[in-house]
């Protein structure tokens, strides 16, 4: 039943964007152009999905298939939408006017279609194509740094301005492109950080995505107070299938062991203390858990002999933890730093205006900063990408945090 309402959807959408483009020129060779880059597209796009392999996982032609299927259906849907409402509106017209003024009516039953609405339709519908192809091109590896200024009341004093850089799902198997990569641990290390923190989703599955770049991670620099990271759920191989349990639990060796290659004390339920002229905070990582999905994360073995007095700062990857478990733990933790929803890699962010993207339907923090009760979320939008190799709207993120403490 579903693949005959998907099936019944597409022609729908086929159905509009023919009576878009008829209404629009009469021009055999340009319909017949569109008619020829549909079936091309949707040649690749059934290519792509047909010729998935389970057992390797997202490779480049299903990225590029499911690009393909943005690229085609968005606008689409647009203009689907915009001739559909005129429908309606003309269905409205022409009853009206059947059952008002049935003697005075001549010709069809329908009014004709506006070349106006179609020509706007197909207007706005030129955004998503346009910023689709943008993400791709260039929004995908448009890095910017975020810098975050956190207060807290029970911060530590020798700990006031302290620094840290915060990365989240590296995704190292979508990559393709080494010198923006580069530029990127660049802008990491410019930082000058005093720590360095990873959240989680170092690959798409598999530890071999990591060969072609691990030299590249291996050049973000030593921090005076290190390097930790956390694992996420892409890390634990259970997006591809496995001939044998043993081959998917040396996968996920292989993964945990990447992280001490590229200088990263992976933390897997335990913390570490970070100390600073005699005084103290402490550094909590938790393997992934979250609410839809693997949830293998202990935070009552990992704040083991810790106070709730302790200031602590929790990696996480999953932002659905913080409701479900950790914003009302005993252990008080005063800032969780997570990642994992790379903000559906499509929103519109204006500071002050618009903050908005069809992930927050699903998650309740989705990016940036949430407070609780005095206590701090920290969700970062993904140094990374995954399945669409774009990003729209919402960048890849480096985020420095400087902690203050609150002196009123």
């Amino acid at each position: 039943m579903r693949w005959i309402i998907l099936i019944l959807f597409l022609v729908l959408l086929e159905f509009y964007s023919y009576q878009a483009l008829s209404n629009l020129t009469k021009n055999r060779w340009i319909i017949i152009a569109y008619a020829l880059f549909t079936l091309v597209a949707i040649g690749m796009i059934a290519y792509g999905f047909l010729s998935f392999d389970r057992s390797v996982g997202q490779n480049k032609t299903l990225m590029m298939a499911i690009a393909l299927v943005l690229l085609l259906y968005m606008p689409k849907l647009v203009v689907t939408i915009f001739l559909f409402v005129e429908d309606a509106a003309r269905l409205i017209i022409g009853v009206c006017n059947y059952f008002v003024s049935a003697t005075q009516i001549e010709g069809e039953f329908l009014p004709e279609r506006r070349k106006f609405v179609t020509q706007v339709a197909l207007g706005v519908a030129a955004i998503p194509f346009l910023s689709i192809i943008h993400g791709i091109a260039i929004g995908r590896y448009k890095f910017r740094v975020i810098k975050q200024t956190v207060f807290f009341d029970d911060l530590p004093e020798a700990f006031d301005g302290f620094t840290f850089t915060q990365i989240s799902d590296i995704h190292c198997g979508s990559f393709d492109d080494k010198e923006k990569i580069q530029h990127a641990i660049d802008v990491i290390n410019d930082q000058e950080s005093d720590l360095l923190l990873f959240t989680g989703d170092l690959v798409n599955s598999l530890a071999n995505e990591m060969d072609p770049w691990l030299d590249t991670f291996k050049g973000i620099r030593a921090h005076k107070y290190g390097k930790f990271s956390v694992l996420g759920n892409h890390d634990y191989g259970e997006y591809v299938e496995w001939d044998t349990a043993a081959q998917k639990e040396n996968n996920f060796k292989e993964i945990k062991d990447l992280h001490p290659k590229m200088g990263f004390n992976l933390l897997l339920n335990e913390k570490v203390w970070i100390e600073k002229d005699g005084q103290r905070i402490a550094i909590v990582g938790v393997e992934n858990w979250g609410v839809k999905f693997k949830k293998v994360g202990d935070l009552n073995k990992a704040t083991t002999g810790v106070a709730a007095e302790d200031f602590k700062i929790l990696l996480s990857h999953d932002p659905s933890h913080w409701d479900a478990e950790v914003v009302s733990h005993p252990k008080n933790v005063q800032l969780m730093l997570a990642g994992h929803t790379h903000g559906a890699q499509f929103g519109i962010e204006i500071p002050g205006i618009i903050k908005w993207s069809p992930i927050q339907y699903v998650y309740k923090q989705w990016a940036g900063l949430y407070q609780t009760m005095g206590r701090y979320l920290y969700v970062n939008r993904g140094f990374g990408y995954h399945a669409y190799p774009g990003r729209v709207g919402i960048w890849p993120e480096i985020t420095v945090f400087e902690l203050k403490r609150r002196k009123n």
